[in-house]
């Protein structure tokens, strides 16, 4: 009975932040969307091949001051070499339009992620959208934390300091090293759901918001 209770005001607290709630998205504690996406080498990549492993899921645009602050500062790249060496799966998914000038090719995107010394497992193309519209992926950097049953554990920003300037960092609270080391040990997530930040995720035109 309290589990469902957990789950129930968990989700209930996702709608009131107006978050996985567009277009049919997922809240946290409900089933995360399967997908199939190529990454930049060419590979497709299923969420479902990761059954039984947490999954990171890291909204990206390499345009965005936002997404750069992070790796300008290897913010970003700290946290993916953490937590893929504690058997976390860590997916960058770039839902750039080709149309929108801050859209980078799959080889481009690739180049940019080596330049970066970036450690994703995988940096994939989504240049449809359709894949962030299934999410209600919304800002880049949007976080989400996938368990291994594939149920949506966590929702929103990268940390608690919503600003494009690195300075602030050393005092942020970096929520997804705080939800994966929660998960990994069995608890549950004291903060499942926060407010995303960054840049609009740049969708092909007439797709919807």
């Amino acid at each position: 009975m309290l589990d469902h209770l957990k789950v129930f005001c968990i989700v209930a607290f996702s709608s009131l932040m107006g978050l996985g709630t567009a277009h049919g998205a997922p809240s946290v504690g409900q089933k995360a969307p399967d997908f199939s996406l190529t990454d930049t080498a060419g590979k497709t990549v299923r969420l479902s091949d990761y059954k039984g492993r947490h999954v990171v899921l890291e909204w990206n645009n390499p345009g965005c001051p936002y997404v750069r602050r992070h790796y300008d500062s290897a913010n970003m790249q700290t946290l993916q070499k953490e937590v893929t060496g504690k058997n976390v799966v860590w997916l960058a998914i770039n839902s750039t339009a080709d149309s929108h000038p801050d859209y980078l090719t799959a080889a481009q995107l690739g180049r940019w992620m080596v330049q970066q010394k970036a450690a994703p497992t995988a940096s994939l193309m989504d240049e449809d959208g359709k894949v962030g519209h299934s999410y209600g992926a919304r800002t880049t950097p949007h976080m989400y934390l996938v368990d291994p049953e594939g149920v949506l554990i966590y929702a929103g920003g990268i940390d608690n300091q919503p600003s494009a300037r690195g300075a602030e960092q050393k005092s942020a609270t970096n929520y997804v090293r705080q939800g994966v080391n929660e998960a990994l040990v069995g608890k549950g997530l004291s903060k499942p759901v926060t407010a995303p930040y960054g840049c609009s995720v740049k969708y092909k035109s007439g797709s919807p918001a």
